[in-house]
């Protein structure tokens, strides 16, 4: 779903500090029919949670970034993984298929991707999968996703799949399951507090008195802080900002219960922490470029970094098995492309080949998606390690 400027190494993250109870207001590019929305919304309720203003930028059925349009690729506002390289999407999927054979081969298995974009991802995985006995024939497909424009092309990459379209999880049937979620989680809207004098204030979005657009304001939490377990705001630096994704969260429930219950694995491929960093990192991106979060609800898209600590948290306390946080480029790298990368450089075209090459560095780089993006993985307690997750190292022997 989310992405990046095409341009872009590491994400630009957005950096406010705010020190005082209202931001700078942050005036609108354009005056819409979202902005209408919102300020009539604003008007009745009183100010938005950003949570609240996310998820009516992006999943409004009026105005949502991901309700229309193509979002992704040269001519959207951003690139995913998927598109840069078939290398990315291969890889995935043979990461779905060891897990299949080493769980024992369950027929039939759901495969399912969260956000699919395009259908890049999942039209390279089943092409590197079909070779695998068996594997094909297990399959039964599910995609999660509410774009329409993207699910037509969805349809027409992976005809004759007998592909199943859903706009939630809760749709899809039990059963062991492989999911892929690439760049989903940090879509999904977050809530975002701030150490303010000696206590926490919450950041939200109210209109502007003095135009038509929106402004970020702080609201004191009075009391709010200790249910949603913040930690007490005297022991960190002013200014410190948590980010809170509950959807998330809950997300990372069910899907870990569904692995404890009936089988399989996650794959969570996304841009974020393992511990956060303190910093906001809430972000908009138009045209392959950082915009104005506030500037054009459902113009842009907007995306948080994962908190990978979060989630692991989440799926051990329904009793799964927590594999990584590891860097992209380490997960790609222990599934072996570098030696995928030589073997297309033997047909390549000069040209083709510094492609190639390029991909590889945006895929793998600690300067680029190498580090920034982490792979984590999700599966049963008793299920065998996934691939692609170094082991951690053993004791010392005497």
């Amino acid at each position: 779903m989310p992405r990046r400027p095409e341009t872009d190494g590491p994400r630009a993250v957005w950096h406010r500090t705010a020190a005082t109870q209202a931001d700078p207001v942050m005036p609108a590019t354009a005056t819409n029919g979202a902005l209408t929305v919102l300020r009539r919304r604003i008007a009745t309720v009183g100010p938005l949670t950003m949570a609240d203003y996310m998820a009516e930028a992006l999943l409004n059925p009026a105005f949502g970034y991901y309700r229309r349009g193509q979002p992704i690729g040269a001519g959207g506002d951003f690139v995913t993984a998927p598109e840069l390289s078939q290398m990315f999407g291969e890889l995935v999927g043979l990461w779905c298929a060891q897990v299949w054979l080493d769980q024992g081969r369950p027929d039939p298995v759901l495969l399912v991707e969260l956000g699919p974009g395009r259908g890049t991802l999942m039209a390279d995985l089943l092409r590197a999968t079909r070779p695998v006995p068996g594997f094909h024939a297990a399959i039964r497909l599910h995609l999660v996703d509410s774009n329409p424009d993207l699910r037509a092309e969805q349809a027409m990459r992976l005809a004759g799949t007998g592909a199943v379209w859903h706009e939630s999880l809760s749709s899809v049937p039990d059963g062991p399951a492989l999911v892929v979620a690439n760049e989903f989680f940090d879509a999904l809207p977050v809530r975002q507090f701030v150490r303010h004098g000696t206590d926490w204030a919450e950041r939200l979005v109210d209109a502007d008195p003095d135009g038509p657009g929106l402004r970020w304001v702080l609201a004191p939490c009075r009391g709010l802080a200790t249910v949603l377990g913040l930690p007490a705001a005297t022991t960190l630096p002013e200014g410190h900002v948590v980010e809170l994704c509950s959807a998330g969260q809950a997300l990372m429930v069910a899907l870990a219960d569904r692995a404890c219950r009936h089988g399989g694995a996650i794959l969570v491929i996304d841009y974020g922490d393992a511990a956060p960093s303190g910093q906001p990192t809430v972000q908009a991106v138009r045209g392959h470029a950082a915009a104005d979060p506030l500037g054009q609800p459902g113009g842009a898209d907007l995306t948080a970094h994962v908190d990978f600590g979060r989630l692991a948290a989440c799926a051990r306390s329904q009793g799964a098995a927590v594999h990584g946080p590891v860097g992209q480029g380490v997960f790609l790298q222990t599934l072996g492309i570098a030696a995928r990368a030589e073997r297309l450089r033997l047909t390549a075209t000069p040209t083709q080949a510094a492609q190639l090459d390029n991909a590889l560095h945006r895929l793998i780089a600690p300067d680029a998606m190498g580090t920034l993006v982490k792979a984590l993985a999700v599966t049963g307690t008793t299920a065998p390690p996934p691939p692609g997750f170094p082991a951690p190292p053993g004791p010392l022997q005497g």
